[in-house]
């Protein structure tokens, strides 16, 4: 996925939200979403463990690049190019979930009923009370 089909899709998916849950929905999604020039970095620096492809939530992949150093680098460089795509394609289906979730949490809210003044009541005569010294 490339930077321009995942700006719109998660522009879409946000503007599918009610007003009201845009900004809580963004507070939960920043702290989630993986930037892909980070894990480039990590794939440049610690390709060759599978530190990116661990990130990334890839666990299986992170471990057979572990094992093979990075398929001897071959696997590393070739993911120079589909580690950005892979970061993209991980938060659109994070932000879907999310998003779900938001909206369902929505459409389970009862509405609010209205609330009523409450009774007026009489004083209490507590004569069982001691006084204060």
């Amino acid at each position: 996925m490339n930077q321009q089909s995942y700006t719109l899709e998660l522009h879409s998916l946000i503007r599918s939200l009610p007003e009201a849950n845009r900004n809580n929905f963004l507070n939960a999604f920043q702290p989630s979403e993986k930037n892909p020039v980070v894990l480039y970095g990590f794939n440049i620096w610690l390709g060759w463990l599978g530190i990116d492809r661990f990130l990334v939530g890839d666990v299986v992949a992170g471990v057979l690049k572990l094992l093979t150093f990075g398929g001897l680098g071959i696997w590393q460089l070739v993911d120079c190019f589909l580690i950005g795509g892979r970061a993209r394609d991980r938060n659109i289906e994070l932000a879907r979930r999310m998003v779900a979730s938001f909206q369902s949490s929505v459409e389970a809210a009862p509405a609010a009923a209205p609330v009523q003044p409450a009774a007026p009541t009489a004083p209490s005569t507590n004569t069982d009370a001691a006084p204060e010294s």
